[in-house]
């Protein structure tokens, strides 16, 4: 579909376009999902320039809807991306925790001391009823931004 230098602007229009993973743009390494003002997406070592309202939020979203799936500590959430995301997406554990704080102290998610299967002490985290409810906007918004990403993306050079 793409260069191996594809960019996540292409991964995301043909996310949006359901591809299966077999047809996304082929990547040297996994994007890391970082926030710092904003969520950052891009390849290690190739930075892409980000308008920030665009990916604003993008990592909330795709971790309310882990959650959605049922409650995990976050180890477990951080796999659970990579995993449906065909081993595209990473979170590092620098951007999942305060993350996940931010979204405790919105309300949108609670947390839990529990013990894991491992036998170890660990915070599970569960999605609240207006975690839910702001998941459902995120993925509006989310389905509305990839939809126009899509259509610029598809324009036909003079």
């Amino acid at each position: 579909m793409a260069s191996p230098h594809a960019s996540m602007f292409e991964l995301q229009a043909c996310i949006a376009e359901h591809c299966s993973p077999m047809e996304w743009p082929a990547k040297p390494h996994l994007p890391l999902l970082t926030e710092g003002r904003g969520a950052s997406l891009g390849y290690r070592g190739h930075r892409m320039s980000k308008p920030s309202d665009l990916v604003q939020g993008t990592l909330d979203m795709l971790l309310l809807k882990i959650l959605a799936l049922e409650p995990m500590n976050g180890f477990a959430v951080s796999q659970r991306l990579k995993q449906v995301s065909g081993d595209v997406l990473q979170v590092s554990d620098g951007s999942l925790y305060p993350s996940l704080h931010k979204l405790e102290q919105e309300g949108w998610i609670t947390a839990e001391w529990k013990t894991s299967e491992y036998g170890r002490r660990a915070k599970y985290y569960s999605l609240t009823r207006l975690g839910r409810r702001q998941l459902e906007k995120e993925a509006d918004n989310w389905g509305r931004l990839s939809s126009a990403i899509s259509r610029a993306i598809k324009l036909k050079e003079a």
